[in-house]
């Protein structure tokens, strides 16, 4: 049995490390980067308080030794279902069984300027984008002599208020708390405003009441202006425009707004649903196609009673899936029947500051606050890190900036195309 797997994020690592040494079973995990990341402590990278290394490890080394599982980089062009077979960027593979687990995409909802101009949220690429924007905008306005532009340069804009949207935001927050005056004197006499924006009613909106409002009264105090019921509808010359005709001038629109599936040639148009995802049976395979199958952000599975809308695009929906379809395989080669995908709901949380998070827990219906929901942010998020090396520095990093109330990882290192090697 030849397994392809399209994408090595939490749904595609977690089933081919499940097939690991099964007999009959070879797999094939396909990534445009040669590395798997860690996107809930993106944000992290982004403000320089941990290290892109932290977070992320190499497919090849992970995948040493493993006599079953092979890596290879590449992009995926085009699927050809009739004779099994994908085609990426550097060649063919063959396959007996295709999954995809691509994941998800920012999007800009068909605004061009916002996705022009404005800093996404979603990759490590974006992250250390990100921080190279940030503190370049940071030095800038030191030198600035215009109030008016200083001012643009130090006020930020996130979009988006869901986990990351908070989550970032409070970072910011604690930054110019702690931070910013004591490594920039030169600003000193110019306000930085940073403001967190979002269409609904509340922040946090899949989560319990109790959240939003912890939430919300969390980033009040630590300075940051939250505007609710409120939408971007533009971005262009250094001025955010929203929907009620309010403007903001800023040089930072974070975008941590939304996000969308992709859609690959070759798979038909009616085996799509809602947000582009691909539309699967309760085993995960794609409708109207027989040996494809589509696990976490990238699939919408409508055959769950108790998520009769689909279930939420979160790490652990593409982790129970991608387990739940490794074991679906291995019923498979020993000829037995299969079991139906159940969402098992573990909770929701977001950390919001220094000692400050919060976490629900819908079995038994529970919600705490502050610093224990801080505690249990920050043990779940480093023992879901993929391995101890990762576990290890994220902690380290964490402990200095927790006693230091400071990093010293804020460098613009970026590569100069000028720069050219050449062989002898």
């Amino acid at each position: 049995m030849e397994i392809v797997i399209i994408g090595g994020g939490f749904a595609g690592l977690n089933l081919a490390k499940e097939l690991l040494n099964q007999k009959g079973i070879q797999v094939t995990l396909v990534d445009k980067n040669n590395y798997n990341f860690f996107p809930p402590l993106i944000y992290q990278v982004a403000t320089a308080f941990l290290e892109p290394s932290s977070i992320s490890y190499p497919f090849r080394k992970f995948f040493a030794g493993k006599k079953n599982l092979k890596f290879r980089m590449g992009n995926l062009l085009k699927v050809n279902p009739a004779e099994n077979k994908i085609i990426l960027n550097n060649g063919e593979l063959k396959y007996d069984y295709l999954v995809f687990a691509t994941g998800a995409e920012t999007s800009y909802f068909g605004m061009e300027n916002v996705k022009k101009n404005a800093i996404p949220m979603k990759t490590l690429n974006d992250a250390i984008v990100m921080r190279n924007t940030l503190l370049k905008n940071l030095e800038k306005a030191a030198i600035c002599k215009d109030i008016r532009e200083r001012r643009k340069f130090l006020t930020i804009v996130v979009a988006g208020g869901g986990p990351t949207g908070v989550e970032v935001s409070g970072m910011f927050a604690e930054m110019r708390k702690n931070i910013l005056l004591k490594e920039y004197p030169e600003l000193s006499t110019t306000a930085s405003n940073i403001y967190l924006v979002d269409g609904a009613n509340a922040v946090l909106s899949p989560m319990s009441k109790a959240s939003q409002e912890d939430t919300l009264e969390a980033l009040t105090k630590l300075g940051v202006v939250v505007k609710l019921n409120t939408t971007v509808v533009d971005y262009i010359d250094d001025t955010v425009y929203f929907g009620n005709g309010e403007t903001i001038q800023t040089k930072n629109l974070i975008w941590a707004a939304g996000v969308s599936a992709m859609v690959f040639e070759g798979i038909p148009a009616e085996s799509y649903g809602r947000g582009k995802r691909m539309a699967t049976d309760a085993f995960n395979k794609v409708n109207r196609i027989e040996n494809i199958f589509a696990i976490g952000d990238t699939c919408i599975q409508l055959t769950d009673a108790d998520f009769p809308n689909g279930h939420p695009q979160v790490a652990q929906v593409a982790i129970q899936q991608g387990l739940n379809l490794a074991n679906n395989f291995k019923l498979m080669n020993q000829n037995k029947s299969l079991k139906p995908f159940k969402y098992n709901d573990k909770g929701s949380m977001a950390i919001i500051g220094k000692n400050k998070a919060v976490v629900d827990l819908p079995k038994p219906k529970m919600h705490f606050k502050g610093f224990f929901a801080w505690i249990i942010w920050l043990f779940i998020h480093l023992i879901s890190l993929i391995t101890y090396r990762n576990r290890i520095k994220t902690f380290f990093n964490w402990m200095i900036a927790y006693f230091a109330k400071d990093q010293s990882l804020r460098m613009i290192i970026r590569p100069d195309k000028k720069i050219k090697i050449e062989s002898k």
